[in-house]
């Protein structure tokens, strides 16, 4: 097993580099959306599907 391990370190390592990118983009997305920020960044009033995405404004007063 300590000569697997030691044959592998560097895998080991890169792989937990990236899982803990993987996590920390995915709990950015979460709060963003918690927050109600558009994933792109750029708002809504120049996006194609800007209706269908969010609804008007009025339906959500009623």
């Amino acid at each position: 097993m300590v000569a697997w391990l030691q044959n592998n370190v560097a895998t080991l390592i890169i792989s937990a580099v990236i899982i803990v990118i993987v996590c920390a983009v995915i709990l950015g997305m979460v709060k963003n959306k918690k927050k109600g920020r558009t994933s792109c960044g750029c708002g809504c009033a120049g996006c194609a599907m800007n209706g269908a995405c969010h609804g008007n404004d009025n339906d959500k007063k009623k």
